[in-house]
């Protein structure tokens, strides 16, 4: 999979899991398509999706032993490193540590990681 589709697939999995896990209706720009999504969040979910792929690689196919909590947290830390980079001032929100998340984001994170895993199979 190239890093372009690596991107797509974490957007893509992260709009399900907002659908599946946002209690209500979610924001706009939490379910924003691929086709409209800014280029600077394509970047971002490019590089996550990059590391994800690498840090599973690297682990022999030992990640898998993860709990999901720690699958959320690395894709979670992997992404405030991409804010701190597109963004001088981020958003709180884009950066807030993961026990500041709310529970809907972190099942969403780990869903993104499982997804990426999923994917290398």
């Amino acid at each position: 999979m190239t890093r372009a589709e690596g991107a797509r697939l974490f957007r893509e999995s992260w709009i399900a899991g907002v659908r599946e896990h946002f209690p209500g209706e979610p924001k706009p720009g939490y379910v924003t398509p691929w086709e409209e999504t800014p280029q600077w969040e394509r970047e971002a979910a490019g590089a996550v999706y990059e590391q994800v792929r690498r840090f599973l690689e690297l682990s022999g196919g030992h990640a898998s032993r993860l709990t999901r909590e720690q699958k959320g947290r690395y894709v979670a830390t992997c992404w405030i490193a991409q804010m701190f980079k597109h963004f001088e001032d981020p958003k709180p929100g884009y950066v807030a540590d993961w026990t500041d998340l709310p529970d809907w984001q972190k099942e969403t994170d780990a869903d993104i990681f499982e997804a990426i895993e999923k994917s290398l199979n």
